[in-house]
């Protein structure tokens, strides 16, 4: 899970300073947004380590989708941080393409 346990604060009307005890999860919860949030932010971390797992090797987008036995199109839309759907299966094969495993936890 990603920490974020900052305190809130927002500005009165009048302009002063008002702090809340609420941490950004829980305001986030409280809105119905921290799941979406929290998917989001494993998926862009993930798209980043296989984009610089590529660079390190020197592997461009065409040659890891053939590794991958896929097309480069599906390659675009795993390393797209803003395509929310991506099963384990693609995850696991874009991991072993680059010579690492895909591990996965309930925390």
């Amino acid at each position: 899970m990603i920490n974020r346990s900052k305190k809130l604060s927002a500005r009165t009307t009048n302009g002063k300073a008002r702090v809340s005890e609420e941490t950004f999860d829980e305001f986030l919860a409280e809105q119905g947004l921290l799941e979406v949030c929290e998917d989001q932010a494993i998926k862009e971390i993930i798209a980043t380590q296989l984009a610089e797992a590529m660079k390190a090797q020197g592997l461009t987008k065409s040659a890891m989708a053939v590794r991958m036995k896929t097309s480069r199109r599906q390659l675009d839309r795993l390393l797209d941080p803003a395509t929310p759907s991506v099963t384990l299966n693609t995850l696991r094969r874009a991991a072993n393409a680059v010579g690492r495993r895909l591990r996965v936890e309930l925390a």
